[in-house]
């Protein structure tokens, strides 16, 4: 991985995987994710930031790798996609996630939440990447999370979303970034600064990007318009 120090909580073996019978797909893993982590160009700069890498890091890394080591484990991570042979292929769009369809009352045949890793910095805030997905009649939606909280300096949150519905040969991904410093938010009650749900209204979003993501033409299979599983 080439970085000094890998997360308190890694679970390397958990993975969210939406792969169809040809084997095209996507999946959600921890390692593709921190693979991304120097991916973003800012780092956090505090004062607690040498202690906590001095902390951290073995004595067998040189400090030039410690230099460049991005230890809020900060990551645009949108998922790994799958297929040997065939891959859904990505594309830009003006296409959105049509949000207020999603809030319709339906059956939901299946949900599930997966950590993927977390670090507590040392005391100093929190870093974490989850996704969840919950799988509907005619429809499913995945939501990966990357929660970052430098207590006293920042709050970041990376979100990659992705949509399908049947009968449709593509899936909708979209990803922002969204963040802002404590100064800016002081007129948010501090209590929300935990809650990756509540705070993410009120920070300032700085990038938005769409994709489609096409699925490989196939020949047709028993029970097409089933929501893959």
């Amino acid at each position: 991985m080439h970085m000094p120090s890998l997360p308190e909580m890694l679970f390397g073996d958990n993975v969210l995987r939406i792969q169809h019978t040809d084997g095209y797909g996507i999946e959600f893993n921890a390692i593709d994710a921190l693979k991304r982590v120097n991916n973003m160009q800012d780092s956090v700069k505090v004062a607690c930031a040498q202690e906590w890498q001095e902390s951290r890091a073995d004595s067998e890394h040189s400090k030039e790798a410690v230099k460049h080591y991005d230890w809020t484990y900060t990551t645009d991570y949108r998922g790994t996609l799958l297929g040997e042979d065939q891959q859904m292929r990505a594309t830009e769009t003006l296409e959105r996630i049509d949000m207020e369809k999603l809030k319709a009352r339906e059956q939901i045949m299946f949900f599930d939440d997966v950590l993927l890793f977390e670090d507590e910095l040392h005391d100093h805030g929190v870093s974490m990447i989850s996704v969840k997905i919950r799988v509907m009649p005619t429809s499913f939606f995945l939501l990966l999370r990357f929660f970052l909280r430098v207590d006293g300096v920042l709050i970041r949150i990376n979100d990659t979303r992705l949509y399908h519905e049947t009968g449709k040969n593509y899936m909708i991904r979209e990803f922002s970034t969204r963040e802002s410093k404590i100064s800016e938010l002081k007129n948010v009650p501090a209590a929300l600064y935990t809650d990756p749900n509540e705070i993410a209204q009120h920070l300032t979003l700085k990038l938005t990007e769409c994709e489609k993501l096409e699925l490989p033409e196939t020949g047709p299979h028993p029970g097409d318009t089933e929501v893959p599983q």
